[in-house]
């Protein structure tokens, strides 16, 4: 799928989002050059918007397959996402894309950089990780399931299970897909824990890489629970 040219977009000319998302839930099987993402989106139709039309953004995807409630579907896929028939009700989305992570030099959506995987999603990167409204207005709440033979696999939220090569994780507040993280690699956990101004003692685990400390040692990762 190649690139639109970058377009201002002007308040003047905002509508709102088609559907709105009450749950994603969203499976990664890492690999560097062929990651298998598997979304899983429960849409519903927004009764504020007038174009009903079905589209999600999507960049640099392999299209494997596509779900509406179970049934399978066959998108029309444009330069810049796709468009596909929906019910007029709340219905489930379901798609499994390819990416190439460790390819992806333009450092946006899932990519490698010191093998590691990483994410940047802000502002307009999460459609290279799979197709989805992605745009700040849409909010939503994320479960991810993250695979692969690393040590750490992390994302965003708190973490509810893991296993040998697998974990996952939820985040309870609605947000933005540009806020989406993931990290997955060899990384180190420096535990430690702070007390909230209510007196709440809250854990805090910095994920860095291994090896000896330097000043411009990048940050990978840090993570609160119990807030």
């Amino acid at each position: 799928m190649t690139h639109s040219a970058p377009q201002t977009i002007y308040l003047a000319d905002y509508t709102p989002p088609a559907y709105l998302i009450d749950d994603v839930h969203l499976t990664f099987h890492l690999h560097p050059t062929e990651t298998r993402v598997i979304s899983r989106i429960a849409f519903r139709p927004n009764p504020d918007a007038q174009d009903k039309t079905f589209f999600l953004h999507g960049a640099e995807l392999t299209l494997i397959a596509a779900k509406i409630d179970g049934t399978s579907v066959t998108p029309t896929l444009t330069d810049d996402g796709l468009t596909c028939p929906v019910p007029d009700a709340p219905f489930i989305w379901e798609a499994e894309v390819v990416i190439s992570p460790q390819t992806n030099t333009a450092l946006e959506g899932l990519y490698m950089s010191g093998g590691m995987f990483c994410t940047q999603c802000e502002a307009e990167g999460f459609r290279k990780i799979t197709y989805y409204p992605d745009r700040p207005d849409v909010m939503a709440v994320f479960t991810v399931r993250v695979e692969g033979d690393y040590p750490v696999l992390l994302s965003n939220g708190n973490p509810q299970a893991s296993g040998d090569g697998w974990a996952e994780w939820h985040d309870p507040w609605p947000k933005p897909a540009y806020l989406f993280a993931l990290v997955a690699g060899n990384l180190v956990a420096h535990p430690g824990s702070f007390t909230t101004m209510s007196g709440r003692q809250v854990d805090l685990n910095i994920y860095v890489r291994p090896g000896p400390t330097r000043r411009n040692a990048p940050l990978a990762w840090a993570r609160c629970s119990g807030l």
